[in-house]
């Protein structure tokens, strides 16, 4: 599997040309349908990713963030929004929770993506959890039920994932895992999940530290 992070600028720019001209194809209402997109008109469309509404001219694949068309948008997300959008086979949520193991390709994957996801949410909010309710609150997130603490949040409108936290004590230090709606392996591929996770982490983690 071949993290962003190792792929040159071209091979950023090739996923983002494959990935429109794929778009440009689609008909604009049974991609709303699909993706949960708000239709705005005949070429453009209103994505909410991490609780701000994108939007996509599905023409051109312009994306910008509609309260503030000028911010730049990074280009991991910039992919990550195309590809959901490309993807989605409009499956509705399951309520059936599944490992990032569980997902074709993610296997083998697993412990760096435990080492860059679950690991990180320990350091930073394995002794104070309840933090990591009020964080994932901008982001939409909201209190779930599993472990000591979690979360649900919904980076798009239908894909669904948890984090969950278990505290530690004197013997046994904090734990964590994630685990995500069966029917997010019809929106995203293996490495579009991890890269995703490890996004929304890492913007949890940032809003505590600014």
């Amino acid at each position: 599997m071949i993290l962003y992070e190792n792929i040159t600028q071209e091979a950023f720019g090739l996923a983002i040309e494959l990935a429109s001209k794929i778009l440009e194809t689609m008909n604009t209402e049974d991609l709303c349908k699909k993706t949960g997109a708000q239709y705005v008109d005949h070429d453009r469309v209103l994505l909410n990713y991490l609780n701000r509404p994108y939007l996509i001219n599905i023409r051109n694949s312009q994306i910008s963030i509609k309260d503030n068309e000028k911010e730049d948008i990074p280009l991991k997300d910039r992919i990550l929004i195309l590809h959901y959008l490309t993807q989605a086979k409009g499956t509705p949520i399951t309520n059936k929770l599944i490992t990032y193991a569980q997902i074709q390709g993610g296997k083998f994957y697993c412990p760096v993506f435990q080492k860059r996801t679950v690991e990180p949410i320990l350091r930073h909010f394995g002794n104070q959890p309840e933090l990591l309710i009020e964080v994932s609150k901008i982001f939409g997130g909201d209190k779930a039920r599993y472990g000591d603490t979690s979360i649900s949040i919904s980076p798009f409108p239908n894909i669904r994932f948890f984090i969950i936290l278990w505290r530690g004590d004197d013997e046994i230090p904090p734990n964590g895992n994630i685990l995500f709606d069966k029917n997010i392996i019809d929106y995203l591929s293996a490495e579009d999940i991890a890269v995703l996770s490890e996004t929304v982490i890492w913007k949890l983690i940032n809003m505590i530290r600014t």
